[in-house]
């Protein structure tokens, strides 16, 4: 996909720059990728590269979740062990950060209040762009005020492994809302606030947290399927052995 005139950078204003982002004085097209990263993964890492190109983000946020409100608690590590291998996942890239801002939250970490949060933090002064898969997508009709999520932000869905579109224009009208307009030359929906859910073709590789975790308790190799940095921590550590 290749994207229209609409995704040109908008022109240079008067804002001041985002110390720490490290960002121009624009309006922020900011990158939104949570997750649990129970490992972080190479195919985590290739989306949000590829993401980050098409739409001209100046950043891509990785957001850890401290407490994943769909989650079992005891198959997740610990908030500070996940974080510390996005950090190593990601160093060295420039435009790559990392944010704790759902640790420094109580409770579970809701995109809603995330997405809130950022809209108070930077107001007019950014464009969020939340990134998500098909298959987090197929059930974001269970987040909590779902339907508020989209007037804060665009969402990117990728692709995913075993995973198919083609249900997504009805469930998309019939159970999140009728007002969504498909464009189907740009393969997004827009919805009324201005914001748009893009359907978005990544570079698909078979690579799940699940996987990772599942060999490292059978006592196989790991190697290949995230960054060297990260499985070196979880040697070191002995994470998701049992």
């Amino acid at each position: 996909m290749r994207l229209t005139a609409e995704y040109k950078r908008p022109p240079p204003s008067n804002l001041q720059p985002d110390a720490a982002l490290g960002l121009a004085p624009h309006v922020l097209r900011l990158g939104l990728f949570g997750g649990t990263f129970n490992p972080i993964h190479l195919g985590h890492l290739r989306a949000a590269m590829e993401i980050e190109e098409a739409f001209s983000l100046d950043r891509v946020l990785f957001i850890p979740a401290a407490v994943p409100p769909h989650k079992t608690p005891e198959n997740v590590l610990p908030f500070s062990r996940r974080s510390r291998m996005v950090r190593l996942a990601i160093a060295g890239h420039p435009s790559f950060r990392v944010s704790d801002v759902e640790q420094r939250r109580k409770g579970k970490s809701y995109s809603i209040r995330t997405l809130r949060y950022f809209h108070k933090v930077y107001g007019q002064k950014v464009d969020l762009f939340f990134i998500l898969g098909l298959d987090a997508f197929g059930e974001i009709n269970t987040w909590k005020d779902y339907q508020q999520l989209f007037p804060l932000s665009h969402f990117v869905v990728m692709d995913r492994p075993g995973y198919r579109r083609s249900h997504l224009k009805a469930f998309l009208r019939q159970e999140i809302s009728s007002d969504f307009v498909f464009l189907p030359k740009e393969s997004r929906f827009l919805h009324p606030s201005g914001h748009s859910v893009y359907f978005f073709s990544i570079t698909l590789m078979d690579i799940s947290s699940t996987l990772i975790r599942n060999l490292r308790k059978r006592g196989r190799s790991i190697r290949y399927l995230l960054p060297q940095a990260v499985e070196d921590y979880i040697l070191e550590k002995k994470f998701y052995e049992n």
